[in-house]
């Protein structure tokens, strides 16, 4: 079939159309084109082509085909010497199809030509009446038009796979000589590497080839006190980010405070590793906090982590519902507190949004793993709860008509759900400098980094750790603390944020990492945000016993 004939097919509308019957398979791929970088688009709609025709000569009302390749890559070094180099690469074919109201999914690895993936279809097929049997609702998808052929490619300027590994671990090992001619008597420096090359087809009529770059340099740096045996640790200050090699190349240098270099476009580790030894040492001969209620001044290389947890998670409508409850829980903002249209989850200088367009970031795509053209939405508005995020099966339960295009799968032989998006607080919109919000604190702590973590089932009661921690006494950082930690409700936490600087101090954080699923999957996202004033919120010491 040519793909005239296929569009031609779907304006006729997808219910009840009878494909004609496949045609012979005569072209097969070989294992060294499937692999090749690039693999040809012609190669990859043919492929797609032979499941969507398979899945609606069986029967199917919707079809979707995944077409990746996956590369990963890490380098990983200690003090003066290379632990590892790790390379993966994996190719494949998923597929996705609603028979008889109900989700089947199966997939292939060794998918050389249109009858392999075909058989797969079939499987899917297979496994979506099977689960037919037991459906109490059919699926309900939210219309979505089809675009046809499109690309999109990460605007990326140097391919951080094309670098040279001689020319990386140079730059991790000249770090950590850095770290240790400044005081660190161990260090580990990790950089890894990530390219998603993603073809998507389905029955809407939407073709889209897509090349996703994400990369994440990261160390940890530590001092021994050799009077006491005692040590201290300072992690990387750096957010892995939606972009190639060149992340690497700029160095705004930024210095807003004092404390702590800022990084904005792109990441100096170089100097971030040095004044990471400095600080670690000086960690060792920190004050120990005094437990009782601050004013928090956060950086947002920490606050990334708490917009993470407290809002991102909760707002995800499948925990809302309680479809979802793997890796803690499902979440308090349920649909009853949204329906109010007055639930206050913050205060009125809190607005979250949920973008999947932000340059730079981990989430950066065009299209998300169901075909939706990716955009920016509102989730916190003036600190009322005024949206969740959902993907097209779901958004019929909010009232709308139109995914978000929050759909993700971390693998072709993984199926698509409904994912984090990039969910970040909105810089204020009234100047206001980092230096200018520490003076007007007379008792605080300002903390910078992320550390160690905790939340209930609930994503409601927390407690958040840090790298660095300042005290704060009558506007002036007075010297580095130690043994910090703060405890919060989601609710009572973001009511308590009175000021956001503006956009200049904007920045993503963010992780590899995000768990979900069971099966599990891992998906990658970011949170930005600019320095923000939280008053009066208990602080507790870590290393004092109960």
């Amino acid at each position: 079939m040519n793909r005239r004939d296929f569009n031609q097919l779907l304006s006729m509308g997808t219910a009840g159309i009878l494909m004609p019957s496949l045609p012979a398979f005569s072209r097969s791929v070989t294992p060294e084109q499937l692999l090749e970088p690039g693999l040809d688009v012609a190669i990859k709609k043919r492929l797609a082509d032979a499941a969507l025709n398979t899945a609606k000569s069986k029967g199917a009302t919707y079809a979707d085909v995944r077409i990746g390749r996956y590369l990963n890559q890490f380098v990983l070094t200690r003090e003066n010497k290379v632990q590892g180099i790790v390379n993966s690469e994996s190719f494949g074919v998923g597929v996705r199809v609603i028979v008889d109201g109900c989700w089947g999914f199966a997939s292939v690895g060794d998918a050389r030509d249109e009858s392999v993936v075909a058989k797969a279809t079939e499987t899917a097929i297979k496994i979506a009446k099977a689960n037919a049997r037991l459906l109490t609702e059919p699926v309900q998808l939210a219309p979505q038009k089809g675009f046809g052929e499109v690309s999109w490619k990460a605007p990326i300027k140097r391919n951080a796979f094309e670098v040279p590994i001689k020319e990386k671990v140079e730059l991790l090992l000249s770090c950590n000589a850095a770290a240790m001619q400044n005081g660190a008597n161990f260090v580990n420096n990790v950089l890894f590497q990530v390219n998603e090359q993603k073809y998507f087809a389905s029955t809407d009529g939407t073709y889209s080839d897509q090349d996703i770059h994400r990369i994440g340099p990261s160390f940890t740096v530590t001092a021994v006190d050799p009077q006491n045996g005692r040590f201290a640790t300072r992690n990387s200050l750096s957010a892995p980010m939606g972009m190639g090699y060149d992340y690497l190349q700029t160095n705004p240098a930024d210095k807003l405070t004092g404390v702590t270099t800022r990084y904005n476009k792109g990441y100096d580790m170089l100097e971030d590793i040095t004044a990471a030894a400095k600080q670690a040492k000086e960690k060792l001969s920190a004050k120990s906090v005094e437990a009782g209620k601050y004013d928090l001044v956060l950086d947002p290389s920490h606050t990334w982590l708490t917009i993470h947890e407290s809002v991102g998670h909760p707002l995800e409508l499948d925990r809302v519902l309680g479809y979802e409850a793997n890796y803690a829980g499902t979440s308090f903002a349920t649909l009853d507190k949204w329906q109010t249209k007055n639930f206050n989850y913050g205060s009125p200088v809190v607005n979250f949004f949920a973008d999947k367009t932000q340059q730079g970031s981990l989430g950066l795509v065009g299209w998300d793993d169901e075909g939706v053209k990716t955009k920016r939405w509102d989730l916190v508005k003036d600190g009322i709860l005024v949206n969740y995020q959902a993907i097209r099966d779901q958004v019929h339960i909010i009232g709308e008509n139109e995914s978000q295009g929050c759909c993700y799968a971390d693998n072709w032989s993984s199926v698509q759900f409904q994912r984090m998006a990039n969910v970040s607080l909105a810089p204020g919109k009234t100047p206001l400098s980092v230096d200018q919000m520490i003076k007007d604190v007379k008792k605080g702590i300002y903390i910078i980094g992320d550390g160690s973590f905790s939340i209930d089932q609930q994503r409601y009661n927390f407690q958040f750790g840090g790298q660095l921690f300042y005290e704060i006494k009558d506007g002036q950082i007075a010297g580095m603390l130690k043994d910090v930690a703060y405890q919060a409700n989601t609710r009572e936490f973001w009511n308590s944020c009175v000021a956001v600087c503006d956009e200049k101090d904007y920045r993503l954080g963010g992780a590899f990492n995000d768990g979900k699923g069971q099966p599990p999957q891992s998906s990658a996202v970011s949170h930005g945000s600019s320095t923000a004033r939280f008053n009066g919120v208990n602080v507790i010491n870590t290393a004092r016993k109960i």
